[in-house]
């Protein structure tokens, strides 16, 4: 609960994880395949170099929403992120529903996360190597294959190899951007089409549905959150990691734009399955743009590594809280860390790599996570400062609370952009788990009652 020492060790895990490496976690995770897939499918969204507006929306959203984490991770620095904001905020009558509901979304959406990095990752793929349907879910699944592999280890190692991923995820993505920029056109980067800038109510329709799209890039800068319980001084480090990592991702994300549209006319990219591939391509010829690729698919490993890392623990908090399965909450006897639920994690996005399209699995991700783990986290928050007022909050947002209803309000605008199917999939989701919850605990009992 807030107040508990940031310093000592946390549910049977130990602080070895560095500011830095928080950062690098965060940022792989980002960054990722997200940008080379989407963005071709934001420009023809929004028709025209305008797209920057998405990008630019989604950066703004991340950050007011960053402000939310901070607060939590700073106070509750323990495993499993969400599931303990939750729960802790609601408080004991409805603490322990509401973070049910996350692991019960949690338990498909992860799963979908960790696919859909592996399928872009088969995309990119098929430049360099002739894949057809059967081939290409082949490779997306021996993907999540060998990195439930690698991440089978314990955390002081995984650390370092994180700092290694990450340097070299800046510096491929800079090599990018360097290329694009040093070639730019400002005749192609803003060649708005008529109409571009017409702000009725059509615009403000495809900027939400772009910003769907954008979204999915920027997740991530709470991931860091799920690994509160081992990371170093988290009062500090996990509020610098979150900041730094949306602010540093919101520059690469906006000069990437730029590095690829003016170089390459907006109405060929937005065609173009790999973009970054055409452009280094354009600039640098075939053999260049191979190797481009390579990266690509480097820079998609290290993200599923970062992403596959944090979302194993939440599993793991919620089992040892006793509301979740018990064999989640084991640690390796001699590793310590959480293998079955990193197994489980690995097990299922396996799956879910052979049976998804990437442009569903996007909309779905967000439709699934938005009314629990994001309108919910700040409605949460809201209700913690309530009840205990000022309280041991070592890391407070600026202008208290007005970033927490903004992000609420952005949140469920969000949601909306997805569209009906998907939007009533994730509220669907949600009902069903409060049947479940209640099929097996019954209402939620007043504080101080006996727990079921």
């Amino acid at each position: 609960m807030p107040g508990q020492s940031p310093d000592m060790e946390s549910d049977g895990l130990r602080r070895e994880l560095s500011l830095v490496q928080a950062v690098a976690l965060n940022m792989i995770d980002m960054i990722g395949i997200g940008p080379f897939v989407v963005l071709p499918l934001v420009i023809g969204i929004m028709g025209g170099p305008q797209h920057i507006v998405a990008w630019v929306a989604g950066a703004l959203l991340a950050l007011v929403d960053g402000c939310i984490w901070a607060e939590f991770g700073a106070a509750m620095p323990r495993a499993g992120g969400s599931y303990v904001f939750l729960r802790e905020s609601y408080g004991e009558r409805w603490g322990r529903m509401v973070s049910f509901l996350f692991i019960w979304q949690t338990m498909i959406q992860a799963p979908l996360v960790v696919a859909s990095g592996a399928i872009g990752f088969a995309q990119y793929l098929s430049y360099l190597v002739p894949l057809n349907g059967v081939t290409r879910r082949a490779a997306s699944g021996a993907l999540v294959i060998v990195l439930t592999f690698i991440l089978y280890r314990k955390i002081s190692t995984i650390g370092k190899i994180t700092v290694a991923l990450w340097i070299t995820v800046l510096g491929t993505v800079a090599w990018f951007i360097f290329g694009g920029l040093s070639h730019f056109d400002p005749a192609l980067a803003f060649s708005f089409p008529a109409g571009a800038w017409d702000f009725k109510w059509a615009f403000w329709a495809v900027l939400g549905q772009a910003t769907v799209k954008t979204m999915y890039s920027y997740l991530g800068y709470y991931n860091v959150c799920h690994l509160g319980g081992e990371i170093r001084s988290p009062e500090k480090n996990i509020p610098r990691a979150i900041f730094i990592s949306i602010l540093g991702i919101a520059v690469i994300y906006l000069a990437m734009q730029y590095a690829v549209i003016g170089v390459i006319p907006w109405r060929v990219a937005k065609e173009s399955p790999f973009i970054v591939s055409t452009l280094i391509e354009h600039l640098y010829g075939h053999a260049a743009a191979t190797f481009a690729t390579v990266l690509v698919l480097w820079i998609a490993f290290a993200s599923l590594f970062a992403v596959m890392l944090g979302y194993s623990r939440i599993p793991y908090a919620a089992a040892l809280d006793g509301n979740f399965f018990a064999v989640m909450g084991r640690l390796h006897p001699t590793k310590g860390f959480p293998h079955v639920s990193l197994l489980w994690l690995g097990g299922t996005a396996f799956v879910f790599s052979l049976l998804f399209r990437l442009s569903d699995v996007i909309s779905a991700i967000l439709a699934m996570r938005i009314l629990v783990q994001f309108i919910g986290g700040a409605a949460g928050l809201l209700l913690l400062h309530r009840r205990i007022g000022q309280g041991p909050f070592p890391f407070r947002m600026w202008f208290y609370p007005l970033p927490a209803l903004v992000a609420m309000v952005l949140w469920a605008s969000i949601l909306a952009s997805t569209g009906w199917r998907f939007a009533a999939s994730g509220l669907g989701l949600t009902l069903l788990g409060a049947i479940v919850y209640l099929a097996l605990h019954g209402l939620p009992r007043a504080a101080g009652a006996e727990r079921p």
